[in-house]
């Protein structure tokens, strides 16, 4: 058999037993239909949102666009904090944000079927962390390349109004993702809840396609099977699943990776990693037996991916440029059996010495 043969007979198979073809996979909410980048006006109490970062108590605000028709809407909404590290003042003066929008108002609307939506906001005021917003939302949109079992996005310019009256309006970049609920709807499955679940309740080709996807961008801030301490599973990872089925444990929260390099990312001691860049194969020995064709998988995918970014008018020639970049020397490992076996399959863990 030809290689290009063999490479078109081993996606084929991949793509027969990927996740997304088990699954009666739905168009996601109207909002996320559109990859152009959506105007908004937020106006709410942000000096409040910023000086005292609620985290349990919502606040009243409004968010305006304007419709395919060129007809302004305004929908109101409750405000408050989110996440744990960047919620942290030191870290982003700027927090990030949960937007619950009431949702009477929002049938009929790019709105529908929004309520307890997170915005990622730029953190701080620079432009370096203007960029690595616009690579973090990249790093979504390069999942969802991969897979249909990803996290939906919707970037945004937004113009904040402090509706206190003590900060100046200020326009800036960030992006809503899709509600975990909104993604199992749109699988056809359920939120699983749970702190921690055994590997074999995975699906393994979903599972390798993640790992190797967390190399490709440089992360090791997950685990796709436990949460930290007692919260729900998993470490930005969240399982979606029906009963008797295996289950998907879909990764979001990107800011620690390589490929996205934020200002404020450091890599994770245990691993004794030099900085954020540095890849590490963090998948599981025990699903080697699909590696071969995980990687096939990607190979075939390189040039959807880079005309993912040729296509994408809204973010910066440095960003596109610097993330391709960093996925070339990820392909460069995938030209080598040496690199392969040194990266992928004595690093796995379950085998010697890792855990």
């Amino acid at each position: 058999m030809s290689v290009s043969r063999w490479t078109l007979t081993v996606v084929a198979w991949f793509l027969a037993a990927s996740p997304t073809l088990a699954l009666e996979v739905d168009l996601p909410d109207p909002l996320f239909q559109s990859n152009e980048i959506l105007r908004v006006k937020i106006v709410a109490p942000m000096s409040t949102l910023i000086s005292e970062r609620p985290f349990e108590e919502e606040l009243p605000a409004t968010f305006e666009y304007q419709d395919s028709a060129g007809e302004t809407v305004v929908v109101d909404l409750q405000i408050r904090t989110r996440g744990r590290f960047r919620r942290d003042e030191n870290i982003c003066p700027f927090p990030p944000l949960r937007l619950n929008f009431k949702t009477s108002q929002t049938a009929n609307t790019l709105l529908h079927k929004q309520d307890k939506v997170k915005l990622v906001t730029h953190c701080k005021d620079s432009g370096r962390y203007n960029l690595a917003l616009q690579r973090e939302y990249m790093t979504y949109r390069i999942l969802n390349e991969l897979s249909d079992v990803s996290f939906a996005v919707r970037l945004l310019n937004i113009t904040y109004v402090d509706s206190e009256g003590h900060r100046e309006p200020e326009e800036q970049l960030g992006f809503i993702i899709e509600h975990r609920d909104r993604l199992a709807k749109r699988m056809g499955t359920k939120v699983v809840e749970t702190t921690r679940t055994p590997l074999s309740t995975l699906n393994p080709n979903y599972t390798n396609l993640v790992s190797v996807f967390h190399y490709m961008i440089g992360n090791t801030d997950f685990s796709p099977i436990a949460g930290i301490k007692e919260d729900y599973c998993c470490h930005n990872h969240i399982l979606i699943g029906s009963e008797g089925e295996p289950y998907w444990s879909v990764p979001y929260d990107f800011d620690q990776s390589g490929i996205v390099d934020a200002p404020h990312a450091s890599p994770n001691p245990r691993f004794r990693l030099r900085n954020v860049r540095e890849r590490l194969y963090r998948g599981r020995c025990v699903n080697n037996a699909l590696l071969a064709e995980t990687l096939e998988f990607y190979r075939a995918k390189r040039g959807a991916i880079t005309t993912l970014f040729e296509q994408e008018p809204d973010i910066s020639e440095s960003a596109r440029s610097r993330m391709l970049n960093y996925l070339k020397d990820f392909y460069r490992t995938l030209d080598s059996d040496s690199r392969i076996n040194r990266e992928f399959v004595r690093q796995c863990i379950g085998s010697a010495g890792k855990d």
